[in-house]
């Protein structure tokens, strides 16, 4: 997981992106789905059309990062394209990355006492 700096929002592109784009064809989408600029150092998620693929772009400052993420089994969970624009937190994000239902995760069994 990359380091966030403070202040760094976490956008979802709701609905799904053509996973063929690269850097400038997703920073054009930043601009024109989601209304923000890509080189405020946010984070912006895309997934595609089947699901287990996601794309991370983000400005660290000095360049434009992409970040790919492919599921072995299963699908990201994604928002509809309904829900609009979408953001969530770094924790969230984390969540994502890992499969997990990021809207409500699941704790896990915790022991109540030792041995």
């Amino acid at each position: 997981m990359i380091a966030l700096p403070a202040g760094a929002r976490v956008w979802l592109a709701t609905g799904h992106t053509d996973m063929r784009k690269g850097f400038d064809g997703l920073a054009l989408l930043v601009q024109e789905k989601l209304r923000r600029d890509p080189h405020q150092g946010h984070l912006f998620v895309f997934r595609g059309r089947r699901g287990s693929l996601i794309k991370v772009l983000w400005h660290d400052g000095q360049g434009m990062c992409l970040f790919a993420k492919r599921l072995e089994r299963g699908r990201f969970i994604w928002p509809s394209p309904a829900d609009g624009t979408v953001t969530i937190t770094p924790a969230q994000l984390g969540y994502l990355l890992e499969g997990i239902d990021w809207r409500m995760p699941q704790h896990t069994w915790r022991p109540t006492a030792a041995g």
